[in-house]
C-alpha cells in the first residue's frame, strides 16, 4: 500500500525528502524530461497514457507511474500539442471514472460493517481490503486533482505571457499572432467542471470524515480564487459557472467558511470585475444548499468594518457596495434579516456606502416582502420592517452628500415604477422630490424630476389628476359616506382606518382604490365639471357604489390622497418654470420632460408652464433646442391638420410678443423640414376664411399670423389667397377685431417678389387705399392705431415701387389734420375739448413723421444692398464669361489690370458709399440750405421736446415726441449731436416711466449707430441702472447687457452699478444681471477678472448692506475658474489691504479671499503675502475670513503642504492676539487721555470765571480755596501717576483710574459753584500757583493748557 498523498505548497515540493514523522508519497526518480528527443518524448507520454488507461485507476499512486507523470506535468510547456492533449485526457478521464467508484465503493463498505455486525466469527479481511481500496481511492483522487489544477496554473500561466508577446509583436510589426494547433479553452472547462463535480460528490465518506482534508481544501480554493483573478476567464460562463460551484460548495457544503470568506472580501476590494461574479457564486449555494451561512458570514464581516477604512479606500467601498446591491437583488430574504448589520454605515462618511445601501433597501422593499404565507405575527414584523426601511430613504433624501441625495431619489423611482409604495406614503414622496427640485446639484435635480416623471407615469389615482375632478369627486363620496356612517356601530368605525394603516403597502387594496377612482373619473367629466350646481344634483344618485362603509372611507382616503397629490405637483409649477432657465441643460430638459407628463395628466397650471418653454428655441445648445421642438410636435402638431391648425393658431393668439418670436422660429424650422404639412396650412386659410364652422374674429387673425410665420421661411404660402387677406384682412372683420388689419399688413410685407407684381396690377390702387386711409384715418382706437400703423407704413415701403411719394403725401395729411382746427398756438389750455383732441392729432402726426423718416432710412438701405448684390452678381456673370472665352485671356488680364492700377473698383464702392451718406443725411437736415419736408419737421419736434411745461402737463404728447425724437436722431449725426443734452435731460428729469423707458433704449440704438457721440454720456447711461421704476432699470440691464456682450460699448469703471443690479430688489432684473455676468466671463478671458479689484473698491464705498456686498462678491467670484487667475488675486487682493484703513473694507476684502478656490500655488502666495496684511488681522471678523481660508487648504493639502498651513494657522493667531491687545491698549490710553484733557478745560474755564468776580472773599475762604487747590494739585499728581503707569497696565486698571478722575471733577464742580465772591488779586496768585503746579503734571496737558 502506498504512503498516503499530502498537497505540498508548490509542485517542485514533492522532490523534498520525507523529513517529518510520517510518511507521505513524494517523487523518488523523476525523468530527465529535458534530455529527451521528441520522438523520444511522444514514447514517454504515450506510455504514460497507456498505464494510466490501462491499469486500475488508483495506479498512479504506484511510485513509479507518480514520478513520471510529475515528471511530465513540471515539463507540461515542453510538450507537444498532442502530448499535452494525451496526458491531460488520461488524467481527466480517470479522474471522471473515479467519481462514480468513490459512490459504489462507500456502498460496499457499508455492506461488509452489516455483515461483520451480523456474524462475529467471520475473518475481518474483507473489511481490511475495502479500507485500503478506500485508501488507494483517496491518494488517486488527491493526486488526479493536484496535478489536474496544476496543468491549469502552468497552462495560464504561459498562455498569458504568449498573449503579451504576442500584443506586443502586433503593436510594433503589424505580424498576426502564432496558432496553437492544440485549442485549450475547451479542455480547460471541462477541468474545471470536473473539479466543481469532485466536490459535489460524498467526499466524506472518501476522507472518513464530514469536512475534506483541509490540505486539500485550501489547495482547491487558493487556486479557484487565483483563477477568479483572471477577467478573460470569468467571460466564458462555463468557466465561471464551474468556479461558482467551486467556492459556493467549499464554503457552505465542506463549512470552509472564514477563509472564504476572507478571500471573497479580499477580491472584492481589488477588483472590480469579480463583483457580480461572486455575488453568483454565493447566491446560488444558498439556493443549492438551502443554506444562506456564507452569505451571512460576508454580511457580518462587511457590517464590522470601520466605516472609516471606507473613506480611504473609495474602490473598495465602491465595490462593497456594488457587491451589497447584487446580493439583495438574488437574496432579498436572506439580506433583510441581516440588515441591521449593515445599517451604521449609513452614519460613515463615504458617500458610496451610503449609496449603496440605498440600493440594497430599494431591492428588499420591492422583493422582501412580497410572501403572504406565514403567521399574522410574522406579517406584522415583515411590514413594521419595510416601514423602518422606507423611513430610512425619506431621511436619507436630504444626506449631506448630493450622490447620496440622487441615488435615493433613484430608489423611489424604481419603487415607484414597480408599484412599491404605498398610497398613505405617496404624498409624502411627492413633497420631498418637489423639494429637491431646489436642491444646489444639478444631479440630485435630475433625479427628483426623473422621480417626478416616474409618479406621475405609475400614479395610483387614475389617468385624470385635475384638481376640480378630485374635488368634485370626494365631495359627492364624503356626501355618501355621511349618510352610511349611522347605519354602522361605533366599534367598526375605527377598523377601515386599521385595515388602511396596516395594509396600505398591500397591491390589492391599491388596485381596489384605484379602480374606484377610475370610474369615479369616468363617471365625473359629464356630469361634474361643466355645471357644478347642476352636476351635484345629478350625480348624488349616479354615484357608483363601491360597497359598505369601510371601502368606502377607503376610497374616500384615496380620492383624498389624489387631491392632495394633484396640488403638490401643481404647487411645484413656479420652480419648474425657474429651472427652464438653468444653466445646466440636464435641468432644462427633464423638466420639460416633465412638464409634458403633467400636461398628460392635465395637472394645473401645467399648459402656462409650456408656453414659457418657447423662448428657449433661442439656446445656443444643441440639445435643448431639440428638447423644445421635440415637445412642440408632440403637444402641438397632430395627425388631424384641423387640430394642428386650431393649436397653433390658439398659441398664436395667447402668446405675448416674445413668445410670438419664439413661434416664429420654431414654425420656420418646422416648415423647412417638411414637419408642416400642406394640409395643415390649407386648414388654416380655412380658419382664416371663415370655412370652418364657429370661426371668430380672434382665431381669423391667429390663423393668419400662423401663416405669416410660415412664410418667412416659404413666401409661396402667401400666393395662393392673396385677394382674401385684402378683403377680409381689411374688410368688416378688421372693425370686429382691430389686430387683424395690423397682421394683414404683415402679411403684405411677407410677400415674395412675384407675388407682390401680382398684387400691384390686380389690387394695387386699392391696397394702397386701404392703407393710406389706415394710416390717416380715425377708425381704429388709440391704443391699436399705434401698432397698426406702424405694420402699414413698413408694408408701403414693402410693395409700393416708389414708396417716398405716398409716404410724403402721409406726413402732409397728417400735418394739415394737426393743425387744421386750431388758430395760433395748438397748445391753448382755455379750450379743454380742443386741446384733447390737437394733442392726439399731434401725437399721431409726430408718430407718422418719425416712421416714415426711419422707414426711409432702412428702404434707403435696402436699395444699397440689392444695388451691390446685383454688382457682386454681374461681377460673377462676367468673371465666367471671360473664362469661358480663352482666346481674350489676356486682353482681360490686362484690361484687368489697368482697371486695378486706376483703383475702378475702389472708385465704384466709394461712390456707392458716398452716395448712400448723401440720401440717409437728406431725410432730416441736406447739405444744402434747402430743407425736404422732414427736415422741416425736425426743428419743430425738437423745439416741442424742450417746452418741458407742455411735456409735463401733457405725457403722451411728452411720449410721443420723444420717441420723434430718438428716431431722428438715430437718423442724423448732427441732429443726434445737437439734442443729445436735451435726450439725457428728460432721461433723468421726466415724471414718466414710459418716456424714461424709451430713452433709455433710444441710448441703446443711438450707441450702435453713433458710437463716438454717446462715448461722453457713459457715465449717465449707466446712472439709468440707479432708476426708481423697475421697468426703466430692468430695460437699462438690457440695453448695456447688449452694448457690452456685442463689443459696442467698453466695459468702463462703472461696471460696478451693475453690480448693483444682482441684488436688486426686483428678481427679474437680478436674473438678468446675473446672466450678463455669466455670459460676460465666457468672452476671453474673462473680463471679471480684471474689473474684481474696481468692482470691490467702489462697492466698498457704497452705501451696501453687508449681506449685498457678500452675495455680490461671491457671485462673482464663482464666475473665475481659472486656477492661474485665482492665484493672481489672491495676491492683488492681499496688496489692497496696504493702501486701506477703514475696518469694513478689511471685512470685505478678507471676505473675498474667503471665497477663493484655493491651490497650493495660491496658498504659498498668502503665506508669502502676510506682511501686507498682518496689521488688520486685530479684527474678529477678518481673522473668522482667514480661518475659512485655512479650513479650505487644509482639505486639499498634502502632507507636507498642511504643515507649512498648521504653522501659518499658528502664526496669524498669535499675530491676531497680539494686534488685538495693542489695538485694546491704544483706546484705553486714548479714552484716559480724553478725560484729562477735558477736565483740565473745565478747570480752566473755571478759573477764567474766577477772574471776573468782582466780590470780595474771607481768609477762610481764601484758605478753603488753598485747601481745594492743594486737593487739586493731589488729584493732578495722582492722575500723572496713573498717566504713567497706564502704559504698561491692563483696560480694568485704566478704567479705575477713569473713575477715579471722574469723581474729582463732579467734587470739584460743587466746589466750585459754592465760592460765591471771588477777589479779582487772590485769583490772580491761584492763577499764579495753578500754572506753577501743573508743571509737574502731564506734558501734553501743560502744553495744551499754554495753548489756551
Amino acid at each position: 500500500m502506498a504512503p498516503p498523498f499530502i498537497f505540498p505548497q508548490t509542485l517542485t515540493s514533492l522532490e523534498e525528502d520525507n523529513d517529518s514523522d510520517y510518511t507521505r508519497l513524494t517523487v523518488q526518480n523523476p525523468s530527465p524530461i529535458s534530455s529527451l528527443r521528441p520522438s523520444e518524448l511522444e514514447e514517454f507520454v504515450k506510455g504514460v497514457s497507456f498505464d494510466l488507461s490501462d491499469k486500475e485507476l488508483f495506479c498512479v499512486e504506484e511510485q513509479e507511474v507518480f514520478d513520471r507523470v510529475y515528471s511530465l506535468v513540471k515539463n507540461f510547456t515542453s510538450l507537444s500539442p498532442g502530448s499535452k492533449f494525451n496526458l491531460v485526457e488520461s488524467l481527466r478521464s480517470n479522474l471522471s471514472v473515479l467519481l462514480p467508484n468513490v459512490d459504489s465503493l462507500s456502498r460496499s463498505r457499508r455492506s461488509v460493517s452489516r455483515d461483520d455486525g451480523h456474524d462475529e466469527n467471520n475473518e475481518p479481511g474483507g473489511e481490511h481490503s475495502v479500507a485500503d481500496r478506500l485508501a488507494s481511492h483517496r491518494n488517486a483522487f488527491k493526486i488526479y486533482s493536484f496535478f489536474l489544477v496544476h496543468i491549469l496554473l502552468i497552462n495560464e500561466s504561459s498562455s498569458s505571457s504568449v498573449n503579451n508577446a504576442a500584443a506586443k509583436v502586433l503593436a510594433s510589426s503589424k505580424k498576426k499572432r502564432p496558432v496553437d494547433s492544440w485549442n485549450w479553452e475547451p479542455q480547460r472547462g471541462r477541468i474545471l467542471n470536473l473539479i466543481a463535480n469532485s466536490l459535489e460528490i460524498n467526499l466524506s465518506l472518501l476522507f472518513g470524515s464530514s469536512d475534506p482534508d483541509e490540505n486539500y481544501l485550501s489547495f482547491i480554493m487558493k487556486n479557484a480564487f487565483l483563477m477568479f483573478e483572471n477577467a478573460l476567464l470569468l467571460k466564458d460562463s462555463d468557466i465561471k459557472d464551474a468556479l461558482c460551484r467551486i467556492i459556493g460548495t467549499c464554503a457552505t457544503k465542506y463549512h470552509y467558511l472564514a477563509q472564504s470568506c476572507a478571500s471573497i472580501l479580499h477580491m472584492i476590494h481589488k477588483y472590480d470585475f469579480v463583483v457580480t461574479h461572486l455575488a453568483d457564486a454565493v447566491a446560488g449555494a444558498e439556493k443549492k444548499y438551502a443554506d444562506g451561512s456564507m452569505a451571512t458570514s460576508l454580511i457580518r464581516e462587511i457590517g464590522r468594518m470601520n466605516p472609516k477604512d471606507y473613506v480611504k479606500d473609495t474602490v473598495g467601498a465602491e465595490n462593497i457596495g456594488r457587491f451589497l446591491v447584487e446580493l439583495a437583488e438574488r437574496l432579498p430574504k436572506l439580506l433583510s434579516t441581516n440588515i441591521g448589520l449593515l445599517v451604521p454605515h449609513f452614519g460613515g462618511e463615504s458617500y458610496k456606502i451610503r449609496n449603496a445601501l440605498a440600493g440594497v433597501l430599494g431591492k428588499l422593499i420591492a422583493k422582501a416582502f412580497n410572501d403572504d404565507e406565514g403567521e399574522v405575527s410574522s406579517k406584522s414584523i415583515r411590514l413594521r420592517t419595510k416601514q423602518a426601511m422606507l423611513e430610512i430613504l425619506l431621511e436619507r433624501c436630504r444626506d449631506v452628500s448630493a450622490y447620496t441625495r440622487s441615488r435615493v431619489l433613484q430608489v423611489w423611482a424604481e419603487l415607484c415604477e414597480e408599484h412599491s409604495v404605498s398610497i398613505g406614503l405617496w404624498n409624502e414622496v411627492a413633497t420631498v422630490a418637489s423639494g429637491r427640485l431646489e436642491d444646489k446639484s444639478a444631479i440630485v435635480r435630475k433625479s427628483a424630476l426623473n422621480l417626478l416623471i416616474m409618479m406621475l407615469q405609475h400614479n395610483p389615482f387614475g389617468p385624470q389628476l385635475r384638481a376640480t375632478s378630485f374635488e368634485a369627486t370626494l365631495e359627492q363620496y364624503k356626501k355618501k359616506l355621511t349618510e352610511l356612517a349611522p347605519k354602522c356601530t361605533p366599534q367598526n368605525s375605527d377598523e377601515p382606518l386599521l385595515d388602511n394603516e396596516v395594509l396600505c403597502g398591500e397591491s390589492g387594496v391599491e388596485d381596489e382604490e384605484v379602480e374606484g377612482v377610475s370610474k369615479d373619473q369616468d363617471s365625473l367629466s359629464d356630469s361634474c365639471l361643466p355645471n357644478a350646481g347642476d352636476g351635484q344634483v345629478q350625480v348624488d344618485n349616479s354615484v357608483p357604489d363601491v360597497g359598505n362603509v369601510e371601502q368606502t372611507r377607503t376610497l374616500v382616503a384615496s380620492l383624498e390622497a389624489g387631491l392632495r397629490f394633484s396640488k403638490c405637483i401643481s404647487e411645484s409649477m413656479p420652480t419648474l418654470v425657474q429651472l427652464m432657465a438653468s444653466s445646466s441643460s440636464g435641468d432644462v430638459e427633464n423638466t420639460i420632460l416633465l412638464l409634458m407628463r403633467c400636461r398628460q395628466f392635465q395637472i394645473d397650471g401645467s399648459e402656462t408652464c409650456l408656453r414659457k418653454m418657447l423662448p428657449l428655441v433661442f439656446s445656443q445648445d444643441k440639445s435643448i433646442y431639440e428638447a423644445v421642438e421635440n415637445a412642440f410636435i408632440t403637444i402641438y402638431i397632430r395627425k388631424n391638420p384641423v387640430e394642428t391648425a386650431k393649436n397653433l393658431l390658439n398659441l398664436a393668439v395667447d402668446s405675448n410678443i416674445g413668445d410670438l418670436a419664439a413661434l416664429e422660429f420654431i414654425l420656420g424650422a418646422l416648415v423647412s423640414k417638411g414637419e408642416i404639412t400642406a394640409s395643415m396650412l390649407s386648414a388654416l386659410w380655412d380658419f382664416f376664411c371663415f370655412n370652418v364652422s364657429g370661426t371668430t374674429a380672434e382665431q381669423s387673425r391667429g390663423a393668419l399670423s400662423v401663416l405669416c410665420m410660415a412664410a418667412k421661411s416659404s413666401p409661396t404660402v402667401l400666393s395662393s389667397h392673396l385677394q382674401e387677406i385684402v378683403d377680409i384682412g381689411f374688410g368688416r372683420w378688421a372693425k370686429v377685431e382691430p389686430l387683424l388689419a395690423r397682421t394683414a399688413c404683415l402679411a403684405l410685407q411677407r410677400l415674395c417678389e412675384e407675388d407682390k407684381k401680382k398684387l400691384l396690377s390686380t389690387n394695387g390702387t386699392r391696397v394702397f387705399g386701404i392703407l393710406e386711409s389706415l394710416v390717416s384715418g380715425f377708425s381704429l382706437s388709440e391704443n391699436i392705431w399705434y401698432a397698426a400703423v406702424d405694420k402699414a407704413i413698413a408694408a408701403l415701403y414693402a410693395i409700393h415701387p416708389t414708396p417716398e411719394t405716398i409716404a410724403a403725401d402721409l406726413v402732409k395729411k397728417s400735418l394739415k389734420s394737426a393743425f387744421e382746427s386750431g388758430e395760433g398756438s395748438e397748445m391753448q389750455t382755455d379750450i379743454a375739448s380742443g386741446t384733447t383732441v390737437q394733442v392726439t392729432k399731434l401725437s399721431r402726426y409726430l408718430f407718422i413723421v418719425s416712421h416714415v423718416a426711419m422707414n426711409q432710412l432702412v428702404y434707403i438701405e435696402s436699395s444699397i444692398r440689392k444695388i451691390q448684390k446685383a454688382k457682386s452678381k454681374k461681377e460673377k456673370m462676367d468673371a465666367e464669361k471671360k473664362n469661358l472665352d480663352a482666346n481674350t485671356e489676356s486682353d482681360v488680364q490686362k484690361d484687368d489690370g489697368i482697371n486695378s492700377e486706376l483703383g475702378l473698383a475702389a472708385s465704384e464702392d466709394a461712390m456707392l458709399d458716398t452716395l448712400a451718406e448723401r440720401a440717409e443725411k437728406e431725410i432730416v437736415s441736406s447739405g444744402s440750405a434747402e430743407k425736404n419736408l422732414i427736415g422741416h419737421c425736425a426743428p419743430f419736434v425738437s423745439k416741442l421736446c424742450r417746452n418741458f411745461s407742455i411735456m409735463q402737463k401733457y405725457p403722451e404728447l411728452q411720449a410721443s415726441g420723444m420717441l420723434a425724437l430718438c428716431r431722428l436722431m438715430i437718423i442724423d449725426a448732427d441732429f443726434c449731436e445737437s439734442n443729445l443734452q436735451l435726450l439725457f435731460t428728460v432721461v433723468e428729469n421726466a415724471v414718466s416711466d414710459t418716456v424714461r423707458s424709451n430713452c433709455t433704449i433710444a441710448l441703446g440704438d443711438l450707441a450702435v449707430r453713433f458710437p463716438n457721440l454717446l462715448e461722453p454720456w457713459t457715465e449717465n447711461m449707466y446712472a439709468r441702472l440707479r432708476d426708481q421704476s423697475v421697468s426703466v432699470r430692468k430695460n437699462a440691464v438690457l440695453v448695456l447687457s447688449h452694448l457690452i456682450l456685442n463689443d459696442m460699448m467698453k466695459v468702463k469703471g462703472y461696471i460696478n452699478e451693475m453690480c448693483m443690479r444682482l441684488e436688486d430688489e426686483d428678481e427679474r432684473i437680478s436674473n438678468l444681471a446675473k446672466l450678463f455676468f455669466h455670459e460676460l466671463s465666457k468672452k476671453g478671458s474673462n473680463p471679471i477678472y480684471n474689473l474684481l479689484p474696481d468692482i470691490l473698491g467702489k462697492l466698498s464705498c457704497q452705501n451696501l448692506k453687508g449681506e449685498s456686498f457678500c452675495n455680490i462678491m461671491q457671485f462673482l467670484i464663482a464666475t473665475i475658474k481659472k486656477d492661474k487667475q485665482m492665484e493672481a488675486l489672491v495676491e492683488k487682493l492681499c496688496n489692497r489691504f496696504t493702501g486701506v484703513s477703514d475696518i469694513r473694507q478689511w471685512e470685505y476684502i478678507s471676505y473675498c479671499l474667503s471665497q477663493l478656490a484655493f491651490t497650493e500655488k495660491s496658498m504659498r502666495r498668502l503665506m508669502e503675502s502676510i506682511k501686507a496684511y498682518e496689521h488688520v488681522l486685530s479684527e474678529d471678523t477678518v481673522m473668522d475670513n482667514f480661518r475659512n481660508i485655512i479650513n479650505k487648504g487644509k482639505k486639499f493639502a498634502k502632507p507636507e503642504v498642511k504643515s507649512s498651513i498648521e504653522e501659518f494657522e499658528e502664526r496669524i493667531n498669535k499675530l491676531h492676539n497680539e494686534k488685538k491687545e495693542q489695538v485694546l491698549t491704544e483706546k484705553n490710553a486714548q479714552a484716559h487721555q480724553e478725560k484729562v484733557d477735558n477736565f483740565e478745560s473745565l478747570i480752566a474755564t473755571k478759573k477764567d470765571g474766577d477772574e471776573s468776580g468782582e466780590s470780595e472773599i474771607t481768609e477762610d475762604e481764601e484758605e478753603e480755596e488753598e485747601e481745594e487747590e492743594e486737593e487739586f494739585d493731589n488729584s493732578v499728581e495722582n492722575s500723572e501717576i496713573l498717566c504713567t503707569k497706564s502704559k504698561g497696565k491692563k483696560s480694568r486698571t485704566r478704567s479705575d483710574g477713569l473713575s477715579e478722575v471722574t469723581e474729582l471733577e463732579s467734587g470739584d464742580d460743587e466746589e466750585v459753584e459754592s465760592s460765591s465772591v471771588h477777589l479779582r488779586d487772590a485769583s490772580k496768585s491761584r492763577t499764579k500757583r495753578s500754572s506753577t503746579r501743573s508743571r509737574n503734571v502731564c506734558p501734553d496737558s501743560s502744553v495744551r493748557r499754554t495753548t489756551r
